[in-house]
């Protein structure tokens, strides 16, 4: 039963999918939800694989690594080969932003049409390990000097945000970027989890980038998973079952934002 509702959702899915994205070349920065569905899109717990059957887009390539924040610290440099899958200082969006440059920069990558970047989770569930997290608030982030910087000046979430975000902005001007805040997870406070999504609400705001939130959209509810755990195979990370269900909703956000452009 379960092999022939993966094949019918492979069969109707595309019929979903928006003629703007099938013209797209995609690439998806984030952390370990993003991961898990592999850097070809390959793995049916990640949302990407289920995402990119019915999106269509002309080409779709995940730079998202397992740990990985957008908080830098203060050790935070420049590393295109690191990778850890937990946490570390150089595990950081700003990092794939790099890895995604030097992979166009080589010819190995198109040219982006369309960057969504899903982070926040180990921002939030990992705060004691990015003691800058909450040092300004995205008003007070002076955006026009940030890029004069190096990322290890930048350790807020609200400036390492600007910071991966300004970069792109500047060396894909003509790409269309969206960011989605982490879904709910059983190993987070909610408290901790608004304030972070939160925060970059309020950046994609102040950026006029679009921002999906996932912890009030996708689905996936921690009081559910503490309960009996379906969307998600251990309360953070997605099931089979979440990954399609977060996929679909990404697609009707991404869709309704490209179509509105």
């Amino acid at each position: 039963m379960k092999a022939l509702i993966n094949i019918i959702l492979l069969l109707i899915w595309p019929l979903l999918a928006s003629a703007g994205i099938s013209d797209m070349n995609v690439v998806l920065l984030g952390d370990s939800n993003t991961w898990i569905g592999g850097d070809d899109c390959s793995k049916p717990k990640g949302w990407n694989y289920w995402w990119t059957r019915a999106a269509a887009p002309a080409s779709c390539r995940s730079y998202a690594r397992s740990g990985a924040t957008w908080t830098n610290t203060a050790a935070t440099k420049r590393n295109l080969t690191e990778n850890i899958a937990v946490i570390g200082n150089d595990n950081v969006i700003y990092n794939q932003v790099e890895r995604l440059t030097e992979a166009v920069e080589s010819g190995k990558q198109q040219i982006p049409d369309l960057i969504v970047i899903a982070a926040g989770t180990n921002d939030a569930w990992f705060y004691k390990k990015r003691p800058g997290l909450l040092g300004c608030s995205p008003e007070k982030v002076d955006t026009a000097t940030l890029l004069s910087e190096p990322p290890a000046k930048i350790t807020s979430l609200a400036g390492s945000i600007f910071y991966s975000c300004l970069l792109l902005q500047k060396r894909y001007p003509d790409a269309l970027i969206v960011i989605t805040t982490p879904h709910q997870s059983t190993a987070v406070a909610a408290d901790r989890l608004v304030r972070v999504s939160d925060i970059i609400a309020r950046c994609g705001a102040i950026l006029s980038i679009p921002v999906i939130r996932q912890d009030t959209g996708s689905g996936i509810v921690a009081e559910d998973e503490r309960r009996r755990k379906v969307n998600t195979s251990d309360g953070t990370h997605t099931s089979e079952a979440g990954a399609r269900m977060v996929a679909q909703f990404l697609l009707n956000e991404i869709n309704t934002i490209v179509q509105n452009r």
